[in-house]
């Protein structure tokens, strides 16, 4: 008997929507179900995340999970929430982005494993390349009407807005593709269930349609809902734009901050949706969180947890230890240790100046490094003050007037970090 994954779902708050019967249906036996993703690029983002762990759910309940790449319909392009038309892309980009996308999701899912439940990777293109127009508008789209497809809201959102040219017909047949696909894999692989986002559910359902009038048996349809954050920004964006789950995208380290920086209402929902934490493991950090929240233990363990899971434990450890550069107790050996990329991430935002190596090369007197040469202080005569207060730091370690800056205090053969106070802080650049 499989665990009971719509109970795991409604706790978690994971559950927006599900056809009547799904969770009878899904405990009498294993059974497939298959969500979608979206080919367009060659990483997943975090807003990727959630139907991910409903696959991975679906998974340690004991049934099988099919990961569907949109190689046919990224061609497309679905217009579910979205207000115009997307860029088109050719097979060779799709299939790239496909080999990307199963790495990530090995994360989450096994693939490799021997079990009757082991994940399986499938893309549409597969399967639609060969169908020709009239092939496909004779055995599926003469199945379902136009009523039923204006009738969806993905439909009638975009032809009553007022902002869009309306509605290509591609998009307005993406439905249709879909629908076959869960028709597909239902006849090839009795894949009976469909999940996605709560903005699915239309294009979901005309799947279940296509399985009753052309298949003959029953599929199931269920959604999460979309996650959302509580100040009513949007969940998975950061000021740079998506938080990619590509290490090369968006670095481990900024990746990790991210989630540190929830409030304590979003951390509390996320930890659910985003851990494999059990309840009483949940129940009890909360509780814990609640006795002292300016200790943010909800927060770090969600970064940990999820850090983790889409990077790696040395990743995690590297985050830990850069952002205790920045808001903790470090040395100059712990920022000669970061590599580039990270300790600009780190120092991101912080003002900089470039000076040449030569001037260096017999050493920069702290005094000119302090003010003329970078500007960080206003005059020579501020800069004597503050070494005299014993607020200058270079790398981290307290410096005395007289002090000269050479090629020993670089990092990364580049930059030397100044500090005024706890919170000052100026990169120098050697170029």
């Amino acid at each position: 008997m499989a665990k009971n994954f719509i109970e795991e779902l409604r706790w978690r708050g994971m559950l927006h929507d599900a056809m009547p019967g799904t969770e009878e249906y899904l405990m009498e036996q294993m059974r497939s179900a298959y969500v979608g993703f979206d080919p367009t690029a060659d990483s997943l983002h975090i807003g990727n995340l959630v139907p991910i762990m409903l696959l991975a759910h679906y998974q340690r309940a004991g049934h099988r999970p099919f990961a569907l790449v949109g190689g046919a319909t990224g061609m497309i392009g679905d217009p579910s929430g979205k207000s115009a038309e997307r860029n088109l892309l050719d097979e060779k980009t799709l299939r790239h982005n496909q080999e990307a996308i199963k790495g990530q999701l090995a994360r989450f899912l096994d693939f490799e494993s021997d079990a009757s439940n082991a994940a399986v990777l499938v893309n549409n293109y597969d399967w639609m390349k060969d169908f020709s127009f009239l092939e496909f508008i004779r055995d599926v789209g003469k199945h379902i009407t136009v009523n039923y497809m204006m009738a969806k809201d993905s439909v009638k959102n975009r032809i009553s807005s007022e902002s869009t040219d309306g509605m290509s017909f591609t998009e307005f047949t993406y439905q249709l593709v879909q629908g076959y696909d869960f028709l597909h894999l239902y006849r090839e692989h009795d894949c009976t269930l469909q999940m996605g986002g709560s903005d699915q559910w239309g294009n979901i359902t005309t799947g279940t349609e296509l399985i009753r009038r052309i298949g003959g048996g029953k599929g199931y349809a269920l959604t999460c809902p979309l996650i959302t954050k509580s100040d009513g920004s949007k969940f998975g964006k950061s000021e740079g734009g998506n938080v990619w789950l590509d290490a090369n995208r968006t670095s481990p380290y900024k990746f990790y901050q991210y989630w540190l920086n929830t409030s304590d209402e979003d951390a509390e929902k996320y930890i659910k949706i985003f851990t494999f934490l059990t309840k009483e493991e949940i129940e009890a950090l909360v509780s814990e969180h609640k006795e002292a929240p300016h200790m943010r233990i909800l927060q770090k363990r969600l970064a940990d947890e999820v850090t983790v899971i889409v990077h790696s434990q040395e990743d995690l450890d590297n985050a830990i230890e850069a952002s205790n550069i920045l808001f903790g107790k470090s040395t100059s050996e712990d920022l000669k240790g970061l590599d580039e990329a990270t300790f600009l991430d780190v120092f991101d935002g912080v003002p900089q100046a470039e000076i040449s190596k030569d001037s260096i090369v017999s050493g920069l007197d702290i005094i000119g490094a302090l003010a003329e040469s970078t500007g960080f202080l206003k005059s020579n005569g501020e800069a004597r003050r503050a070494l005299k207060e014993n607020s200058i730091s270079v790398n981290k370690e307290k410096v005395k007037e007289g002090y000269s800056i050479t090629s020993k205090d670089l990092i990364n053969d580049q930059f030397v970090l100044l500090q005024r106070g706890k919170k000052n802080y100026f990169v120098i650049r050697i170029v």
